[in-house]
């Protein structure tokens, strides 16, 4: 296969703190040899774990982009052993026009892996961190929130994997981030992923959703820094023991945690996050916005559990995911 075309202008393997840039080499209108940028912070400090921090996956999710911003411009290489690769924008295109994908090619980067390094944009990027980045990782935080269409209550989650060895290492580096809410995950599309990709490598992976709607809050982006600092102490390449405090352990066991909407119009939701949930409970109502004088279809939780995620914007169409439940162990 080809070399990748995106380049680095920092050294990984340089010892100290650099600050530089993913170059990726993208002809426009407006600038005919043009690169797109992509933020990158290096910080080493001799042997030891290699721990790869992103954001901005999809780029409306902010909790994780401020919170690695901040941590670019507070890390420090002697306070290190190991490195420290910190990339706050992952999907650099989407991210500087707040959308989920690209705006470039439309591409969504966490349904794009393995990539290709001939291919699209957000091709591009995928093949880079699928042969460059996630090859020099011990471990990989990838941070996410439920961005303009999703909201959740404040999570970090590892994955239900066949190598149960390594789900313990990722449940362990869960359980440090520390989160009000540790979630096994079933993905209910994990084709593509950047988790995946992670994973099928043997890394240590976890990953978050921490709020949503668009915005970012000051206790999620709180939780960001302290579940960072956390899993560096739990890695050894910070100094110290990860601060604990409660956190309730759920499961999404199957494909009932997911209540799609058959209809379209405009939502109410009936729950607050966090409510605990009956089956058969209804979770939310959608009305019919054509008309005046027809009942809401009601939707119901398929199982007893946590109302764990709910759509955001006000009006919802058919196939959108109107709540995400999940099951208390």
């Amino acid at each position: 296969m080809r070399d990748s075309p995106i380049t680095a202008t920092t050294d990984f393997d340089r010892d100290g703190v650099q600050h530089g840039f993913l170059k990726l080499p993208h002809s426009t209108d407006a600038s005919a040899w043009g690169s797109i940028m992509i933020p990158i912070t290096v910080a080493r400090n001799g042997v030891g774990p290699t721990v790869l921090i992103t954001g901005g996956n999809h780029g409306d999710e902010y909790e994780g982009p401020i919170a690695l911003f901040d941590l670019a411009a507070r890390i420090k290489a002697d306070e290190l052993t190991g490195r420290v690769i910190i990339v706050p924008a992952m999907n650099y295109p989407a991210f500087r026009t707040g959308s989920r994908t690209s705006p470039v090619d439309s591409g969504n980067l966490n349904r794009t892996f393995p990539g290709h390094p001939g291919g699209s944009i957000t091709e591009k990027i995928a093949d880079y961190f699928q042969r460059r980045l996630l090859p020099l990782a011990d471990w990989v935080i990838d941070l996410h929130s439920g961005g303009k269409s999703l909201d959740f209550i404040p999570f970090c989650a590892a994955h239900v994997l066949d190598d149960k060895a390594q789900q313990a290492r990722c449940v362990d580096a869960m359980t440090a981030f520390n989160a009000p809410y540790s979630v096994m995950m079933r993905e209910p599309d994990a084709m593509g992923m950047y988790d995946s990709a992670a994973e099928e490598m043997g890394k240590t992976f976890i990953t978050t959703e921490l709020g949503g709607g668009g915005t970012a809050r000051p206790a999620t982006v709180a939780l960001a820094k302290r579940g960072i600092s956390n899993v560096l102490r739990h890695a050894g390449v910070m100094p110290g023991a990860p601060e604990h405090s409660q956190t309730i352990r759920l499961e999404m066991p199957d494909h009932r945690c997911f209540v799609l909407s058959e209809t379209t119009g405009l939502l109410e939701v009936c729950l607050e996050l966090g409510d605990v949930v009956s089956k058969g409970q209804t979770v939310a109502r959608i009305y019919d916005t054509e008309r005046t004088g027809l009942s809401p279809t009601a939707y119901h939780s398929p199982i007893d559990g946590i109302f764990t995620g709910r759509h955001v914007p006000g009006l919802i169409s058919v196939g959108d995911m109107v709540a995400v439940i999940a099951v208390e162990i």
